[in-house]
């Protein structure tokens, strides 16, 4: 519900805080004074049209702040999450008005677009009056009231994932057909192209590993006479291999005669010996790595070339051609078992429509059921608000080869204002008085069902009086045991039914004539007496007011 409302720099609002409570509040004064302001300017703060004329004279900008308590799981939390908004404690609407028309919106002091703070703002409060652009007459929300009244809610998310189903089923054939059809037109091809690859059985990794040993084997044959020449002097006949054993058998000879000069020349040369030796091992081994088989190359670049050139001609690596063969053994297979799944999948479908049309048609029953209980209900409340005459109709029309997610019908509330008259739309059909009379009795029966948490009825009683304007009083005071109602009001016996009123009146500021504000005033027991007395007197307010005010009050507080 709404707690609180900041107005700075508004038309004739210079600073304005208000504070609001559960149940009903009334807003009164004299024509002028200020009334349609405070609306305008509420509706500005919860995502309305802006415009650089509500902002004071003589001022840059200003701005209007709405904050809200609600229930933690209430759907504006959903929609400020999903803008990432932090949603901890009371949510704080705010929207800056700039003289030369440009607007800002914030929510818990965050930027937004107005589209999200509309979004919020049509969660958290809805205003009716007499005005096209403040009444809850758009066809779009009348199948939502339906089945909130109904308590349709089960059905209505069964008819919704039947849909579902119905939609998937259906685009899983289309696919499949689709899919079926291109491979009719390509089944020449397809087959060809599956015995080739088959044929050639390409694997992945394959071309980089034929590359490789292609090209090892091409170096080879350079490669392999170098390393002849090199074992050739290392172990061939020009070897040092014997000299240098030699050399070491007449060295150790001669060990004994003198062992310091000549032990570190033997172990040098036995050394390098060693090496000698583990340098030819190396050679022998090189190659042997070098002898191939010509026809092993010959082999590997016929099969390098192929898997190439069949990479070329279906325009894939040749890594990918063992995936496009199963692409293409898997079109083949449906074109052979097409119409077996074909059947299958139109089977679905058909079991799917079939679920759908079962949901929708018991939906179908429940809205009949609620509108005409809805229908009976709210007729019973016209009376007592001067449309005896009147009858409230729910307007249903259905399409049972719709598969919307909403169901078969579209559902519109009709009025018919006078016996002998053609029903119509609420909304062309209804005067603006009779309009939100129509939307009181429908939010009367309708509570806190499809409702948002706080209700604005802005002179709904404009051109009744007596009997009339104390059935709405009487109405308004019931439907604010569920939500938070605030009415602006020129009817006493409304604002005598009040837990909260308010006074809006004109003063000049710092006592200027030329300059003036508009204020809002708290009213509490005698003052709230006397105003309720200017209400039933007028400008002069007599005794005989006072005392009508003081039973009206005594009155509506039993």
């Amino acid at each position: 519900m709404l707690i609180q409302l900041a107005i700075r720099d508004i038309v004739l609002i210079d600073r304005l805080e208000l504070h609001f409570h559960e149940g009903l509040s009334v807003l009164t004064g004299e024509t002028g004074a200020g009334k349609s302001i405070l609306l305008d300017a509420f509706a500005l703060a919860l995502g309305g049209r802006g415009d650089g004329s509500l902002v004071r004279h003589g001022e840059s900008q200003g701005q209007v702040t709405a904050v809200f308590d609600c229930a933690m799981d209430h759907p504006a939390r959903r929609i400020a999450r999903e803008a990432d908004i932090d949603v901890d404690g009371d949510l704080i609407l705010r929207r800056v008005q700039v003289a030369d028309g440009r607007t800002r919106a914030f929510v818990n002091d965050q930027p937004v677009s107005v589209q999200v703070l509309k979004a919020i703002g049509s969660t958290l409060v809805e205003i009716h009056g007499q005005h096209d652009d403040r009444a809850l007459v758009d066809p779009v929300s009348h199948r939502a009231i339906l089945d909130a009244f109904g308590g349709l809610s089960d059905e209505v998310q069964a008819v919704a994932e039947a849909a579902r189903r119905v939609r998937e089923a259906r685009a899983a054939l289309q696919e499949h057909r689709s899919r079926i059809e291109k491979a009719r037109k390509e089944a020449d091809f397809l087959r060809h192209a599956v015995e080739e690859l088959t044929t050639l059985n390409p694997q992945a990794g394959e071309e980089e590993i034929l590359a490789e040993r292609r090209v090892v084997m091409m170096q080879s044959e350079k490669v392999a006479q170098d390393l002849n020449e090199a074992y050739e002097a290392v172990a061939g006949t020009a070897s040092p291999v014997p000299e240098l054993s030699a050399a070491v058998r007449k060295l150790e000879r001669r060990s004994a005669q003198a062992p310091t000069l000549v032990e570190p020349s033997v172990k040098a040369l036995d050394a390098a010996l060693v090496a000698i030796d583990e340098a030819r091992a190396a050679l022998e081994e090189a190659i042997r790595a070098t002898e191939f088989d010509p026809r092993e190359l010959e082999q590997t670049e016929e099969r390098l070339f192929a898997l190439r050139a069949a990479a070329r001609k279906y325009d894939v690596p040749a890594d990918e051609l063992a995936a496009l063969r199963q692409q293409f053994e898997s079109d083949v297979a449906a074109i052979d078992a097409g119409e077996e799944r074909l059947a299958e999948l139109e089977k679905v479908l058909k079991e799917a429509d079939q679920a759908y049309l079962a949901a929708a048609r018991k939906l179908s029953e429940g809205r009949k059921r609620a509108a005409r209980a809805l229908d009976a209900a709210v007729q019973a409340e016209l009376p007592p608000l001067k449309l005896e005459r009147a009858r409230f109709i729910t307007e249903i029309q259905t399409d049972e080869d719709s598969r919307d997610p909403a169901g078969f019908e579209r559902v519109e509330f009709w009025a018919q204002t006078n016996p002998g008259t053609r029903p119509g739309p609420l909304m062309k059909v209804a005067s603006g008085g009779e309009l939100s009379r129509f939307m009181l009795a429908l939010k009367v029966v309708l509570a806190d069902k499809g409702s948002a948490p706080t209700l604005v009825f802005d002179e709904i009683d404009t051109g009744v009086g007596g009997a009339v304007a104390d059935a709405i009083g009487q109405r308004l005071a019931r439907l604010a045991k569920r939500v938070q109602v605030m009415a602006v009001t020129h009817a006493p016996q409304v604002a005598a039914r009040a837990e909260s009123h308010f006074l809006i009146a004109k003063e000049g500021v710092n006592g200027a004539e030329d300059r003036v504000a508009t204020r809002v005033v708290p009213l509490e027991a005698a003052p709230r007496r006397e105003e309720i007395a200017r209400m039933l007197a007028g400008a002069t307010i007599t005794e005989e007011a006072r005392a009508a005010a003081a039973r009206l009050l005594e009155a509506a507080a039993h």
